[in-house]
């Protein structure tokens, strides 16, 4: 095996915060933005695709504030085929250090009856749009969406029309998961023998996950000449999801030995983005996700647990600790001082100041006063702070619960500043909680999905409740984590509320839901 430095570099574009949120239900607020663009300049992105400037207002402030703040990567924007997309966007990403200009349209004969263009007026509007792009960009990135699924001579066509008006950049999207890693490999192969000027541009792949192949299917492609992976952090994405940063990295690295090419990711940064991401995006990580799940690294069946006393490497081909994961779990108690809880948080992959660490020891005081002991997963769910900013905030519950299943939930709101008060009966203590939450705040908002697992093991553990819901086709997601699962749950349904009524206002009065409905098809 050659050394890294002699082998060749494959960029890393992260689109968690675009095609990321665009999972039904992910809406990040514009401080979770930052916050995650800020953590993946840390580690190393080459490219952070911001999010999608003319969708609404709010995106635009994103991305301009995300790129004036970037310090090492690369600050991207989506941008439909037109002059006014293009415009907006570099309008948002002009004062990054380093900015791109991501524009795209649909070429395969489903996408391109969309626009209803014909191959020769989708061609025109091609070489009119990246040319608009270059002019004002000088690096600019091309899409041609549901590329897999595009007629083999028109593809080649496009791409050259792309490459001849200044585009940089050449992606490969794989828009609904169709293709498979030796279509994906011989494609990109193709179309870099084929296409005039392919040699002077980067090609890139984008892969959804539809058939659990996106990370494969990434990976493919790099061998057939890709040199930019297209990811999200934990495979956040619509539908089933795209490729998962953490898993196309970390076997790179793992089998550098026969996938000889490396990025600039400091893995050890992984877990902290990871769990970050799971939280704000309101979407846990399933316990046995490659790389990130919670028990990627452990051990139960007798043989394995024999074999890791003896050799770790005999069950694991990759330590904990390089993607940041702590060796070791040893719980904090009620007598734990603020130093020995910094220095913990800062094992986990949290760097707090010390205002923050006042507010934090508070909470992790309450917590231990009802716990014996606080594992690093209770303060992982600790870490979840509630929005301050949040319309609708819990200020009290009380609730009673009968033999015969009925029972009755007292809930106290702070609502437009004031405390409301409301008291419903339910079956159960969770269902009478969100009528008395409806009660203070009528809405239609659909419960689709309600979920709960324990954090640590015992009867005090911690409880992590999910709540998706749905209203007038926007759906949001809300987590909370509490000792009392009803707690828990009436934090979660307000998170999820007050979701909902931030995409009210990104998508509220003068907003294009043409717009915004159309970026849900890269």
């Amino acid at each position: 095996m050659t050394n890294a430095t002699d082998q060749d570099r494959v960029l890393i574009f992260d689109t968690t915060l675009r095609d990321g949120e665009q999972s039904p239900g992910a809406t990040m607020t514009h401080n979770e933005k930052l916050e995650i663009a800020e953590l993946l300049d840390e580690m190393g992105v080459d490219i952070i695709e911001a999010g999608f400037p003319i969708a609404s207002e709010g995106d635009f402030k994103a991305v301009s504030e995300i790129a004036a703040r970037s310090k090492n990567s690369r600050i991207c924007g989506l941008a439909r085929a037109n002059f006014a997309d293009i415009d907006r966007c570099w309008e948002a990403v002009k004062y990054a250090g380093k900015s791109r200009i991501h524009t795209f349209i649909g070429t395969s004969p489903l996408h391109r009856a969309i626009p209803n263009l014909s191959m020769d007026e989708m061609a025109d509007k091609i070489h009119e749009t990246v040319s608009h792009a270059r002019n004002l960009c000088e690096n600019v990135q091309w899409s041609p969406m549901d590329a897999t699924r595009t007629e083999w001579d028109y593809l080649c066509r496009v791409i050259e029309i792309a490459i001849k008006a200044g585009a940089t950049t050449i992606n490969i999207p794989d828009t609904v998961g169709y293709t498979a890693p030796v279509e994906s490999a011989d494609l990109i192969k193709r179309l870099i023998e084929t296409v005039p000027g392919a040699d002077e541009v980067v090609f890139a792949t984008h892969c959804h996950n539809d058939l659990g192949m996106a990370t494969a299917n990434s990976l493919a492609a790099v061998a057939g000449g890709a040199r930019q992976i297209e990811c999200t952090i934990n495979g956040l994405g619509e539908r089933a999801g795209n490729t998962a940063l953490e898993e196309v990295v970390m076997a790179l690295r793992t089998r550098n030995d026969i996938m000889p090419w490396h990025t600039g990711i400091d893995t050890t940064k992984i877990m902290h983005i990871s769990r970050r991401v799971a939280t704000v995006a309101g979407f846990p990580v399933q316990f046995n996700k490659a790389i990130v799940g919670k028990n990627a690294f452990a051990h139960e069946s007798g043989i394995h647990q024999d074999g890791m006393l003896k050799n770790r490497e005999n069950f694991e081909i990759m330590r904990p600790e390089d993607i940041g994961l702590s060796g070791t779990s040893l719980p904090l108690g009620k007598h734990s001082g603020r130093a020995a809880l910094r220095d913990k948080l800062e094992t986990l992959g949290y760097e707090v100041g010390d205002n923050q660490l006042k507010d934090i020891f508070v909470r992790f005081k309450d917590l231990a006063d009802r716990k014996k002991e606080v594992f690093d997963d209770d303060l992982i769910a600790l870490m979840s702070l509630d929005d301050d900013d949040d319309c609708l905030q819990l200020v009290s519950m009380k609730v009673t619960c009968g033999t015969g299943g009925q029972a009755e939930s007292t809930v106290e709101l702070e609502f437009d500043g004031k405390d409301v008060i409301a008291t419903e009966h339910g079956d159960g203590p969770v269902d009478a909680t969100f009528k008395a939450i409806r009660a203070i705040y009528p809405n239609e908002a659909h419960l689709q999905l309600y979920q709960v697992h324990a954090v640590t093991e015992g009867t005090d553990a911690q409880a992590t409740v999910s709540v998706r819901l749905e209203e007038d086709g926007m759906i949001a997601t809300g987590q909370s984590a509490n000792t009392d699962t009803v707690v828990a749950s009436a934090k979660a349904y307000i998170h999820a509320l007050n979701r909902l009524i931030m995409r009210r206002e990104k998508a509220g009065p003068g907003a294009d839901t043409r717009e915004i409905s159309y970026k849900d098809l890269t």
